[in-house]
């Protein structure tokens, strides 16, 4: 099977950007939570690039002051990318929420709510 081009920088991308968030968050304090990046789309040209991240834990205040952080560093990240990727262009850097992880969080708590009930059914070796 024949990997495009794309969907290798897609994936390789979304590695360097995740080891990045993760360099940053020593940098940044306010940077909370756990910080994934789901999925990069780098655009064909290479000029733009959407970057979807998931943040899980904490409160919603520091859930959306980290995806905020995230966003006033995204020239930092290009530069750092800029650093590990040696390509010619590093692409604009647009950062995107991912509710992914969250919405499977509720529905694992809405699935453990659910109680079965089965009915009771005779054994069959008890003699009546």
């Amino acid at each position: 099977m024949k990997v495009s081009r794309t969907s290798r920088l897609n994936g390789e991308y979304q590695k360097e950007v995740s080891a990045i968030i993760r360099r940053l968050k020593d940098r940044e304090i306010e940077l909370k939570g756990l910080i994934s990046v789901t999925e990069a789309d780098v655009a064909p040209d290479l000029k733009t690039a959407i970057i979807y991240v998931s943040i899980y834990g904490g409160k919603e205040e520091e859930t959306k002051r980290s995806f905020e952080i995230l966003q006033e560093n995204a020239g930092f990240i290009r530069h750092e990318l800029a650093r590990v990727m040696h390509t010619r262009t590093v692409p604009m850097l647009t950062f995107r929420m991912d509710g992914s992880m969250v919405y499977g969080a509720k529905m694992d708590e809405l699935f453990k709510s659910i109680t079965y009930s089965t009915p009771e059914t005779p054994d069959p070796t008890e003699d009546d």
